[in-house]
């Protein structure tokens, strides 16, 4: 997963997402990968040049994206920089807070891999194929793209649960398993069955979840338009050659986009979207994902906040309303008897934050061991301790090198020798303690000889999000790499030779020789074919395209026609992609 200088510089990827940046390793891919790029895009050009969003056809060519070989990164990178994007390739599924940060930065995270021949028509793996041709084209349209980036903003502080991180690893694992060749139809069940587990195992949505959804059904599934009548601009549609199709079928609903029904409604990579959701216009989404971010932990704050990022098990920032920021995997909650948080910790390295910046001398380095702190107002003390002026300070004996002891409106007991006081735009946010001892009834909370207790100050927590509040100084997000790692394909000398017979036929198509020699070559190619390759019909379809564009050999062609119809009636599932490439040399 190592990056190197080469993979960031074209696009500033801030520093805790890089650890999911890879290299693309462009080298690495076959011909028969290219192959498959060239089979899909030919396909979705000519049928979504007529049903996708306007932006589409326009937007392959401005994000660097060519029908006859999988782009270049790099490449995609100096298209996108003219709309103020940019593109970094992936490993595979990465935690979608971390995918929605990588988007609030204007950064489209692409995997590299891509499908293999055998799922040409669909993958649940993520694939240049979808994240390229899929996701870049739309983004060509400027409310779309200012769509992206707020729902980036907002999915990038969601709180997930330990629940959702299994879930993620159990796709992930799915995902990789499907895609290797080498996979036994046991692995397959065994990774499906884990999922249902995990997927059963989930007691409560959380707002990761409910964000998910959201997006499975804009971003990577949704229609707009009018109801009867809608365009794609799913990614998922846009990158798959049967469902951009079927979609359109009567059996598939469409229904109004609706923010309540997305967020409640459940999705399941494995299979086609029985149903889907057509917005009328990308106005209406930034509206609703606006809606939304109302209802979520940031904007909301307060102890149920404070309880849903306790499940997280990441790190995550709690906001006191002196606008002190807590950083840190919050791991306790101290309660008062109507059920009010009264005081939070955390555990592992945390950091400390005002606007988003990471106050000198409070990183993770300092509070590596956690934080703890009281929230509230003091007894009888109707104004916020963060509000004091110097004289009420003073007032209340919270004075440098003068022993206090503060006591809390819940009882929380602070008692010490005041070391600093800190103040920040006009707030106080932090009040140091040397020989203190903190208590909550019979509960000790932090002893003298734990060194200095560095209190928060703030009477309430106004907002709670995922991630760190200076993430660039704090380094690391919410998650880390996946350690399901995606296999490197071993090819046999059959199949390394097969790469090779799609590579003559792609010099054949791309060198133009001489009639006489380019039938030659063909035909040696697919002699080779009948002998050993009984059943690759893409192959036979780029021969029969050459011969066909070009007006040669037509016994030649009708007896490629017969090979493919006898695969067809042998693979149902290769047959609609046949057809629809015979389709293709109709057209």
């Amino acid at each position: 997963m190592n990056h190197t200088e080469s993979d960031v510089s074209l696009v500033r990827v801030p520093v805790h997402l890089r650890q999911f940046v890879v290299e693309q390793h462009y080298e690495r891919y076959t011909p028969i990968d290219h192959a498959v790029w060239r089979y899909v895009m030919r396909q979705n050009r000519n049928y979504l040049g007529q049903r996708a969003h306007s932006a589409y056809l326009e937007g392959l060519r401005t994000s660097g994206i060519g029908v006859e070989r999988i782009p270049k990164i790099s490449e995609m990178n100096e298209c996108l920089a003219q709309i103020g994007w940019g593109a970094v390739t992936i490993n595979g599924f990465i935690p979608a807070v971390a995918f929605f940060d990588f988007q609030a930065h204007g950064i489209l995270p692409i995997a590299c891999d891509i499908r293999t021949y055998d799922h040409i028509a669909y993958t649940p793996a993520p694939d240049i194929i979808h994240e390229a041709a899929g996701h870049a084209p739309i983004i060509k349209d400027e409310k779309y793209r200012t769509f992206l980036k707020i729902f980036g903003e907002i999915g990038s502080k969601a709180l997930s649960s330990r629940e959702d991180y299994e879930v993620y690893e159990a796709i992930r694992r799915l995902s990789v398993v499907k895609e290797d060749p080498s996979a036994t139809p046991e692995e397959v069940a065994e990774a499906e069955a884990d999922l249902e587990r995990k997927v059963a195992a989930v007691t409560e949505v959380s707002e990761a979840a409910q964000v998910s959804r959201l997006y499975w059904w804009t971003v990577e599934y949704g229609l707009i338009g009018e109801l009867d009548d809608p365009q794609i601009y799913g990614a998922g549609l846009l990158s798959s050659v049967g469902e951009s199709i079927s979609c359109m079928k009567e059996d598939v609903k469409k229904l109004p986009f609706s923010l309540k029904a997305c967020i409640e409604t459940d999705f399941d990579i494995t299979k086609p979207q029985p149903q889907l959701f057509v917005c009328k216009d990308f106005d209406e989404l930034i509206e609703a994902v606006r809606e939304f971010s109302k209802t979520m932990a940031f904007s909301v704050g307060g102890t149920e906040s404070l309880r849903k990022a306790l499940q997280m098990g990441q790190v995550s920032t709690s906001v006191y309303s002196s606008g002190l920021q807590v950083s840190g995997v919050l791991s306790e909650l101290e309660y008062d008897a109507a059920g009010e948080a009264v005081y939070l910790k955390t555990s592992g390295p945390t950091a400390l934050a005002v606007n988003d910046k990471e106050l000198p001398g409070h990183g993770k380095s300092y509070h590596r061991e956690g934080f703890g702190s009281p929230i509230g107002l003091l007894a009888d003390e109707p104004t916020p301790l963060e509000s004091f002026s110097d004289a009420q300070l003073a007032e209340k004996g919270i004075v440098v090198d003068e022993t206090v002891t503060l006591t809390f409106a819940s009882g929380v007991q602070v008692s010490g020798k005041v070391a600093y006081i800190r103040r920040e735009n006009d707030k106080v946010v932090l009040i140091g303690f040397d020989d203190c001892t903190v208590r909550y009834g019979e509960k000790t909370l932090f002893r003298s000889e734990w060194g200095t207790f560095d209190m928060a100050v703030g009477a309430k927590i106004v907002s709670v999000f995922a991630g760190a509040a200076d993430r660039e100084a704090f380094e690391t997000g919410t998650h880390q790499p996946s350690a399901v790692q995606i296999k490197p394909p071993v090819y046999t000398e059959a199949q390394k030779r097969q790469h090779q017979l799609y590579q003559i036929v792609r010099d054949i198509r791309e060198g133009e020789p001489e009639a006489d020699e380019a039938a030659e070559g063909l035909l040696h190619v697919l002699r080779e074919l009948e002998q050993h390759y009984p059943t690759d019909w893409l192959l036979r379809l780029e021969i029969l395209e050459i011969l066909h564009e070009r007006n040669m050999r037509g016994d030649v062609q009708t007896s490629i026609r017969r090979q493919l119809e006898e695969i067809g009636a042998g693979n149902p599932e290769a047959r609609p992609l046949i057809e629809n490439g015979l389709a293709l040399l109709a057209a």
